[in-house]
């Protein structure tokens, strides 16, 4: 590998390797040091470790939260801040503008960024805290620690049953990979630029996904409430919110048109048979996940139950609000039964169960509902009433079929290009994940790299 090309053959590797002492790390350049960081740095300390709940005030000194720390970058939104007498009589737990923090405890344990100016001399609450040394440069340890490296020592050096956490004790014990300062300097100048770049056309893909999920959401809202015909004759509900719908269309309610959460009574014979079960996290929008099968008789107490055409919709938030719906089939000998978090809603005669499907994720609705839920934290679910009485104009059954075909047709070629771009997105992330980690690791030779004059954002030339 010394002195060839790497990363797809755009960067070269350094001349000379030794052996790391580290298992999954392997080789290292010749010339970097490993240093544990009660080594490399001055000062590894935790923030306020008690509660602090009490002394929140409207002003006074800011506190930092596991919340505020991205990946390499700090979040200054949401911020909250403390009495100044409580904070002043702590002292000793204060940040100052450059230090390192990373996340103490959670799931995203280890997550470093470095503390901006403005929030120098002020406090944390149970972070990690590092002020580097002179011979380690700050946002290269940041870089470090974020990268894939870093994040398998953290996972070596992690604790804790259920929640995991990561002390100063064991943090100390980190190995950082320490090439001399001036490269330090060059490797983060240069990883500065490159994810600059890859961020710039992340945010570009992200950017058309979301303009493609509003335009998804908008032709179908839209197509339910007034048709496909723009010229078509259109008529006064009756209904102030809603407005004019195209003649021939009738004001109804979702009770007249569709039984919510059939009764189980004819399933009683059938306790013997083999069922469909459905999880709530095996719930989509539009996708049923159909891989686990139960007896009929083990799930029909405590459980949803349902059939093919069924229209299934989660009533529980953030699954509502997400679309987490779908038309059930493929079902095992036509039941399944699911979590109690479903509704069912089962079509009569006036309309089709694929043409409910799509009404029911049309704005209006999905706004009312989501405004009427209750309950408890993030338990809040939408009330049975709300969709029995909800009101909205049904086109003729030939209209329905019309209606639900375009809109089959339309969201399948947008959902193609949402997936597209989604795809790109999670390619320049792997991307840049890979770049950070070959420049920390010395896999990448740098030194000699150079910034080009004219930056394009446009494409990244691997």
């Amino acid at each position: 590998m010394a002195g060839e090309k790497t990363l797809s053959g755009k960067y070269m590797a350094y001349p000379e390797y030794k052996n790391s002492g580290i298992e999954c790390l392997g080789m290292l350049p010749s010339h970097w040091v490993v240093q544990s960081l009660s080594i490399a740095t001055k000062r590894i300390s935790v923030g306020l470790a008690t509660s602090v709940t009490g002394y929140y005030r409207d002003k006074g000194v800011p506190i930092i939260r596991n919340m505020n720390i991205k990946e390499g970058y700090f979040d200054g939104s949401d911020m909250l801040y403390l009495d100044e007498k409580f904070a002043a009589a702590n002292s000793g737990k204060v940040v100052y503008k450059g230090d390192v923090i990373a996340v103490h405890t959670g799931s995203n344990l280890g997550l470093a960024c470095i503390v901006p100016e403005e929030f120098d001399d002020c406090h944390t609450f149970t972070t990690l805290i590092v002020t580097t040394s002179e011979g380690l440069l700050n946002k290269y340890l940041t870089y470090c620690i974020n990268s894939a490296y870093g994040k398998a020592e953290v996972h070596r050096l992690k604790f804790g049953f259920g929640k995991d956490n990561l002390n100063v004790k064991e943090f100390k014990c980190f190995y950082t990979l320490l090439p001399e300062y001036s490269e330090q300097e060059k490797i983060a100048y240069f990883l500065d630029h490159e994810t600059d770049k890859i961020d710039t056309l992340i945010e570009k893909q992200q950017q058309l996904i979301k303009l493609l999920k509003e335009k998804r959401q908008a032709v179908i809202s839209h197509a339910v409430t007034k048709g496909l015909n723009p010229r078509g004759p259109m008529r006064d509900s009756g209904i102030e919110w809603l407005g004019e719908v195209p003649e021939g269309w009738v004001v109804s309610k979702i009770k007249y048109v569709a039984e919510l959460t059939p009764k189980k009574s004819h399933v009683e014979n059938a306790r013997t048979n083999k069922c469909s079960f459905i999880p709530m996290e095996k719930l989509k929008t539009d996708i049923l996940v159909l891989d686990e099968v139960r007896i009929v008789g083990e799930v029909i107490d405590g459980y949803t139950y349902f059939e093919n055409e069924d229209v299934l919709m989660a009533k529980v938030t953030p699954c509502f609000e997400n679309k987490n719906m779908v038309v059930a089939r493929g079902l095992e000998n036509g039941i399944g039964f699911g979590s109690s978090e479903i509704y069912v809603l089962r079509a009569n005669s006036k309309i089709l169960n694929d043409y409910l499907y799509y009404r029911l994720q049309e704005d209006i609705f999905m706004e009312i509902a989501t405004a009427s839920m209750s309950g408890a934290g993030g338990l809040k679910r939408v009330p049975s009433d709300i969709i029995n009485n909800f009101i909205f104009a049904l086109p003729p059954k030939k209209e329905q079929a019309a209606i639900y075909q375009y809109i089959r047709s339309y969201t399948s070629k947008c959902d193609d290009l949402i997936n597209k771009a989604e795809y790109a997105v999670t390619l320049m992330q792997e991307r840049r994940t890979a770049l950070i980690s070959a420049a920390v690791t010395g896999k990448i030779d740098v030194r000699s790299w150079q910034a080009p004059k004219s930056s394009a954002q446009g494409t990244i030339n691997d």
